[in-house]
């Protein structure tokens, strides 16, 4: 079953929260899923948000069940940037990360992989986080925020994705600026996006279609 990548417009948007429903509602299905955060930074010990994501993929697939949490990640670095950035002694060997997705492949249906920041998020000086996308033959999945200002940088993802000839879908995270949403966004939305949906209403429907 193809690959599935959680992306965003950016940091803090909502991929790790994303992720967590997916493997529920995939496991629900009666799928074996699977989780790969190929970077995480900010990480003084332990990865939080790799730690997150394979306590619920244990309780759905037992061949995660003896993984740690260092075994779905490929590299994890201290400092709280993009990977090229985190990467002080520039570590990252691309080849790593094909070959722990490999092995994580095996163990499920579906992969899920979730990706660190937004798509064009360097991880080499010249490879971005597009690339590794596009490199794994992955579906993706765009998540965008709900504040002010999220037209520009969905619209601006969209088109990368489209340039690099990318399968995906998109959906909105509801979770801040709810109110205001109504208002400032969701019109352009309704209008020429009218099928666009949220993490908290349509992932079912995605998942069906899938």
């Amino acid at each position: 079953m193809q690959p599935l990548f959680i992306t965003a417009t950016g940091t803090n948007v909502g991929k790790t929260h994303t992720t967590l429903k997916l493997i529920e509602a995939l496991a629900s299905k009666g799928l074996k899923v699977g989780v790969f955060k190929p970077i995480e930074t900010g990480v003084s010990d332990t990865p939080p948000d790799a730690t997150i994501l394979l306590e619920v993929c244990r309780k759905v697939n037992r061949n995660f069940k003896d993984l740690t949490p260092q075994d779905i990640t490929a590299y994890t670095f201290p400092l709280p940037a993009a990977p090229f950035c985190a990467d002080i002694d520039k570590e990252i060997k691309l080849i790593k990360i094909i070959e722990k997705y490999e092995a994580l492949s095996k163990l499920c249906d579906i992969l899920l992989i979730e990706g660190a920041g937004g798509l064009m998020v360097p991880i080499t000086k010249e490879y971005m986080m597009i690339n590794l996308i596009k490199e794994l033959k992955a579906k993706t999945l765009l998540v965008t925020p709900s504040r002010l200002g999220c037209i520009n940088d969905t619209l601006l993802s969209i088109l990368a994705l489209r340039t690099y000839d990318l399968p995906f879908d998109w959906c909105v995270n509801l979770h801040t600026d709810k109110e205001a949403f109504k208002k400032v966004t969701k019109p352009f939305y309704d209008e020429v996006f009218p099928g666009w949906w949220s993490v908290e209403s349509g992932l079912n429907k995605f998942i069906q279609s899938y």
